[in-house]
């Protein structure tokens, strides 16, 4: 009752007071902000965290302290957010700047003595609140394509700093900076049958609904004659001024004759609940088309804390003799709304097609308890709660090969995945680990071994063997000649690559020195910078060993010649 109370008084405002600073922050960029990507937009496996700002297709803008502050936390990664600066703020937020290219004076002298004292690129840091103080408005960084950027952008976040969560920065006079007078776009409404007897349309399959656009820029859908109970599903997006990027929606609510029976509003949500993202879409379509259609009800129900709902979680029962209108209305930050109207009718004539039908297996897994399946020389551990509903389980194992259902089952946490092994003679058995197969391609899977056990926690479905790597990486294609003069050059790279355990660790020597290479996994290079001036005048040797995830390790050697300018 208390839920669906809150619920009800959230309906009744399409947009409640905000409780937010909106003049506190300044943007972390001096050019005009256009969005690559909105703040809760579905992404694989998450919703978005934060804003991403075009940067004109460039790299190195100069990233500003959105407020004073002091740098918190740093992180440098090949993956992810790449380069990434957390700076707190005495106001209680804590603002993000990821995908970086490098940070900037105090900064990056910072990071470059931590990766250099811990030979690594990849470091991890929390400096005290006095060690880098900034200043708002100050340099921190400059723009980039780090880590796991799809192109050069600025990713910005603001969470809370107590309680981590994320922040919409819209909220906080984001809204102002970014122009949008564009209307939300709908490109598809779903209708699904719940349950084995319901009929919509004289079908028991989900269909797609024809709309017709009004003048005043809402839609109407053709009437739908339903017998038992539905959900509906759209896909949409949002656009904003001068930005033919499309990005995520703000609001998305339906009612049913007027009463709220499913919403959400992106004004905050936990790291730890993004994967619901998968619960919410329609998963299988996604999987097998493309398609993103966001489910506006819950069959079985998942604690994403964005969704509010009614009694029924948002599920619609057709009643002879009643007509009903199920409407959904979608809004933008900017408060750019657009609405679906569909009519709903009861009708008893019956289903022109056959049923569903549910491919039955010897393992019915129910998603709230532990299951646990072993055939031959395989286990598999499922925790409770690992899938979000009951489904019947294809597990098979056969020539030492193991069927687990298939990637269009959503999986929402790490399960467990054990080969028994007691054939391989025991000089190859660090080279072994749990693959995935993928066509004709093996990928792997983090895997430690117990004495004759390979164990592997992932979230990975399909069909797995366990496998043997001994061939080493590959490194080539260095950006210079053996025994050349490069002292114009401003940098050292080369191409690794490993096609079967993946690469692990890279590590360079120059003149007998370790020197720091940063990695970029999307083009399999890396990368030092003579900036960091640890060569010598005349003839310098260089050492590159490369290592895999089963230890396999290439070593490349060479010399070259510069000199100091």
């Amino acid at each position: 009752m208390k839920t669906l109370l809150f619920f009800l008084l959230l309906s009744a405002s399409l947009f409640a007071q905000n409780p937010y600073p909106t003049d506190y922050f300044r943007s972390p960029l001096d050019i005009p902000l256009f969005l690559s990507g909105s703040f809760g937009e579905i992404r694989a496996n998450h919703f978005h965290a934060g804003l991403d700002f075009k940067t004109q297709q460039k790299e190195g803008w100069p990233v500003h302290a959105a407020a004073d502050g002091y740098v918190a936390r740093i992180k440098i990664s090949p993956y992810g957010y790449g380069k990434a600066i957390y700076v707190n703020h005495p106001n209680g937020f804590t603002t993000v700047y990821g995908h970086l290219s490098k940070a900037n004076g105090a900064i990056e002298a910072y990071i470059k003595k931590a990766q250099y004292d811990q030979q690594n690129f990849e470091v991890e840091m929390f400096p005290a609140p006095g060690e880098l103080p900034v200043m708002k408005g100050d340099t921190i960084a400059f723009s980039g394509n780090t880590g796991g950027s799809g192109g050069p952008h600025l990713h910005f976040e603001i969470r809370n700093t107590i309680s981590e969560k994320i922040l919409n920065p819209m909220l906080f006079g984001f809204d102002k900076q970014v122009a949008d007078t564009r209307l939300p776009v709908i490109t598809t409404l779903m209708v699904y049958p719940i349950g084995a007897e319901s009929v919509v349309n004289q079908c028991h399959k989900p269909q797609t609904v024809n709309m017709a656009l009004q003048p005043d820029g809402s839609y109407i859908a053709d009437k739908i004659l339903v017998s038992g109970k539905v959900g509906f599903g759209i896909s949409t997006y949002d656009l904003t001024d001068s930005n033919y990027t499309k990005s995520g929606v703000y609001q998305v609510e339906a009612l049913n004759n007027g009463s709220p029976v499913f919403s959400y509003q992106l004004d905050t949500f936990a790291f730890d609940e993004g994967r619901y993202v998968n619960a919410l879409l329609d998963y299988g379509k996604l999987k097998n088309t493309g398609m993103r259609i966001q489910q506006l009800y819950m069959e079985q129900p998942y604690p994403l804390s964005i969704i509010r709902t009614d009694k029924s979680n948002g599920i619609i029962e057709a009643t002879p003799n009643l007509a009903q209108n199920y409407k959904i209305k979608i809004s933008d930050a900017h408060r750019n709304a657009i609405s679906i109207d569909v009519p709903i009718e009861y009708s008893d004539l019956p289903a022109i097609d056959e049923k569903v039908g549910v491919k039955k297996t010897a393992y019915l897994l129910k998603s709230a308890n532990d299951n646990n399946y072993t055939k031959d020389n395989v286990s598999v551990f499922i925790p409770a709660n690992t899938f979000y509903d009951d489904f019947y389980l294809n597990f098979d194992v056969k020539d030492g090969k193991l069927t687990l259902a298939d990637d269009s089952v959503p999986v929402h946490s790490n399960f467990t995945i054990t080969f028994e092994d007691t054939s391989t003679p025991e000089k190859d058995r660090d080279k072994m680990f749990i693959a995935s197969i993928e066509g004709k391609k093996l990928s792997y899977n983090p895997t430690t071994r117990k004495g004759n056990n390979f164990i592997s926690y992932t979230k990975n479905l399909g069909e797995f063997v366990l496998a043997k790597d001994t061939v080493a990486p590959v490194i080539s294609h260095p950006n210079f000649k053996e025994g050349k003069w490069i002292t114009k050059q401003s940098t050292l790279e080369l191409t690794i690559r490993d096609n079967l355990s993946g690469i692990k660790t890279y590590n360079g020597w120059l003149n007998g020195q370790w020197i720091l290479f940063e990695y970029d996994y999307k083009n399999r290079r890396i990368i030092h910078r003579f900036a960091d001036n640890m060569f010598q005048d005349g003839r310098n040797d260089l050492k590159v060993v490369v290592s895999d995830n089963v230890g396999n390790s290439a070593i490349f050697e060479t010399h070259f010649f510069r000199k100091k300018q």
